[in-house]
């Protein structure tokens, strides 16, 4: 089998590539931009680009995106044409090759406003039944472009997944307020209960989705670290969420040491139960084993975040954050 990795510069591209390579595994990148695992550079807004990147690929993991911190700095036009023309091209030139399964990387941010309770309110029990209200262009076309990629598969029996990702990046937070308050690493882990994984388990959910999209045909499906709250919590997470933790793990010992804190409160937990069961994910980073990790004086993510490193989302440096936000 050989796979094409769209986005093959970028993190999650690069995080596969590396993965592959490890373990003797036929790839072939594309991007606009060009890297050690790109071969095909161009815009997959070119259906003839799109063609020739898909031409003898077995199965197609698709990630190339303009992201969200490409909202102030790209216009919309340019995000309906790379995340939705260019995953339409991609999904038909697949169709036309036959491949095994195409795999879409979307995001956990096409349910927007519906993960924002009032303050004080219970957080959002986040499953894929929850109907998505994207707040900004970058969800808008993410979710356009899950629905053409289940219209191709419809249309022409494509096996397509939707793996709706949470946060991954090692960037800096986009919340000031945040990024003031608290030590980064102390954020990334505190984000591990309800809104983060790590990228090792983001590669091994797209590399099981490669083998299950035949059986399965069409799925969306939530990656993100397991949580271990429960819907009984959701009410007291709005509230006083250290305290629910408590309940679970004891993390106060480890954090004072650090000096750090855990957030009041929490607005929302991914739950990814569903690919858990029918995906047989096996996430390994979750908030108790990275609360391990650190105990032991250990990296509490895997060491491929470090591999991989910062690569940011602009070639230009910004004083007030790591890109404008809106």
């Amino acid at each position: 089998m050989t796979i094409l990795i769209t986005g093959s510069s970028g993190h999650l591209g690069e995080a596969l590539a590396r993965t592959l390579t490890a373990t003797g595994r036929a790839f072939t990148g594309a991007d606009i931009k060009p890297g050690p695992f790109t071969r095909h550079v161009g815009d997959i807004a070119d259906p003839d680009f799109a063609a020739r990147a898909v031409k003898g690929a077995s199965a197609v993991i698709h990630t190339a995106t303009l992201h969200k911190p490409h909202v102030v700095t790209q216009t919309m036009q340019q995000f309906v044409d790379t995340n939705i023309t260019g995953t339409l091209n991609l999904a038909e030139a697949a169709a036309r090759e036959g491949v095994a399964a195409f795999i879409f990387t979307s995001t956990t941010s096409t349910f927007g406003d519906a993960m924002k309770p009032p303050p004080g309110a219970p957080a959002v029990r986040v499953t894929e039944a929850l109907t998505p209200i994207p707040k900004n262009i970058y969800g808008v076309t993410k979710l356009a472009a899950e629905n053409l990629c289940h219209l191709v598969h419809k249309k022409h029996k494509l096996p397509c997944l939707i793996l709706r990702t949470s946060r991954f990046f090692p960037e800096d937070d986009d919340n000031a307020q945040i990024r003031a308050g608290f030590d980064d690493l102390n954020i990334k882990v505190n984000e591990l209960l309800y809104r983060r994984g790590d990228i090792a388990d983001m590669v091994s959910a797209h590399l099981v989705a490669l083998e299950r999209a035949g059986d399965i045909g069409f799925g969306r499906y939530i990656i993100s670290a397991t949580s271990p709250f429960s819907e009984d919590d959701l009410a007291d997470l709005g509230r006083d969420a250290p305290a629910v933790l408590r309940r679970y793990v004891n993390f106060d010992e480890e954090y004072a040491r650090r000096g750090w804190r855990m957030f009041p409160t929490l607005d929302r937990v991914y739950v990814n139960d569903l690919a858990r069961r029918e995906l047989c994910w096996r996430p390994q980073v979750d908030f108790a084993a990275a609360l391990a990790r650190l105990k032991a004086g250990q990296n509490p993510f895997s060491d491929l975040k470090d591999q991989i490193g910062k690569k940011g989302y602009h070639d230009e440096i910004f004083e007030d954050g790591p890109f404008p936000v809106e």
